[in-house]
């Protein structure tokens, strides 16, 4: 008789199943442990201000590929999408820290490269790197950002205050960082296929600095700040617009209906997803590396935001009973699904 377990394969259970997996059994053992997992953030009761704690972690082969990433931006992007996080609490990053495993085949002007976009990031952003680790890996690079920030208790915005009647809106434009994905690797492919071809870049530079040079959205926060709007949720969408709003969803316990027609896309990535037979509107909500934020506010709330112009409304908060919804253009309700990208797979 074969009393051996069965052992369960992690790329079934998908990114977000292993994270409910591996974090369910955690038990808050601090009071000053605000909040663990399940939102952008970690938030630290510091007794006069709140600390808010975030990392990142980047693979090589898995989140980037060094045939078309550019060190200084990949130093860049991994400073930004954790101040993004930050973001998405309503708080004020502070700090960076750094962990980095590379191979012998990684010269120290190659890390230099790394670095200069880092600090680069922080510069702009006003941040500081305060440290962190370097070591050996047997292939290739592996970065670790953490990012430390600050907040005043009443200020923080959780994915899990959206009420029923509450207006979801999302900054800038969806799907372009995705476009400039399948860009980069069908020239890869080409490249491969003949190394003499030049890349066929020029007509993509939008989408492709979506991809490679992504920006924290530090102006949305400053300008709900100065139009006294607090959202009742908030999220940045870095795996999708159709994952981040089943997210605060299922923290807020409720449901929502996102109309197709309100999803803001740039022309210029609605061009690319034609030219890979995609619809535009499925590299929005799937797509994911935007680092827009999405938000809920009410409706009172809506009207002192709604004249600017990088401020868009894509539906609203229902009761949980009624699910979570995408009202197509033709009129059609289809069932929200996450099918953004999974790092697992």
């Amino acid at each position: 008789m074969n009393n051996k377990k069965k052992l369960t394969n992690i790329s079934s259970l998908g990114e977000f199943g292993l994270i409910d997996r591996l974090t369910g059994p955690i038990k808050i053992r601090n009071k000053e442990t605000v909040k663990g997992v399940g939102d952008d953030a970690a938030v630290i009761d510091n007794g006069h201000h709140m600390s808010i704690i975030t990392k990142d972690l980047l693979v090589e082969g898995v989140h980037f590929d060094m045939v078309y990433t550019p060190l200084k931006h990949l130093g860049y992007k991994a400073v930004v999408v954790n101040l993004s996080d930050v973001y998405a609490m309503n708080a004020q990053p502070l700090q960076v820290i750094v962990g980095l495993a590379v191979s012998a085949r990684y010269s120290l002007e190659a890390l230099e490269e790394l670095y200069a976009g880092m600090l680069l990031a922080c510069e702009k952003y006003k941040v500081d790197l305060v440290g962190g680790d370097t070591t050996a890996s047997p292939t290739g690079m592996t970065l670790s950002i953490t990012a430390v920030g600050k907040a005043k208790k009443d200020s923080i915005v959780y994915r899990s205050g959206a009420k029923p009647g509450d207006i979801l809106c999302v900054s800038g434009n969806l799907g372009a960082a995705y476009c400039g994905l399948l860009v980069l690797q069908r020239e890869k492919q080409t490249f491969k296929a003949n190394p003499n071809m030049q890349p066929g870049l020029n007509d993509h530079a939008y989408i492709l600095e979506r991809q490679l040079k992504p920006e924290a959205r530090k102006d949305i926060i400053e300008m709900l700040q100065k139009a006294a709007v607090k959202p009742t949720a908030m999220i940045d969408i870095s795996d999708g617009l159709a994952s981040e709003v089943l997210h605060i969803c299922k923290q807020s316990m409720t449901g929502a209906t996102i109309f197709e027609e309100k999803i803001p896309v740039d022309r210029r990535m609605a061009q690319t997803a034609h030219e890979f037979n995609i619809d535009p509107t499925t590299c929005a909500l799937s797509g994911g590396e935007d680092y827009e934020l999405l938000f809920a506010v009410s409706q009172d709330d809506y009207k002192k935001i709604e004249a600017n112009e990088d401020i868009h409304p894509v539906g609203y908060i229902t009761e949980a009973s009624l699910g979570s919804h995408l009202l197509t253009s033709s009129g059609q309700q289809v069932k929200l699904t996450a099918q953004g990208w999974d790092a697992l797979r």
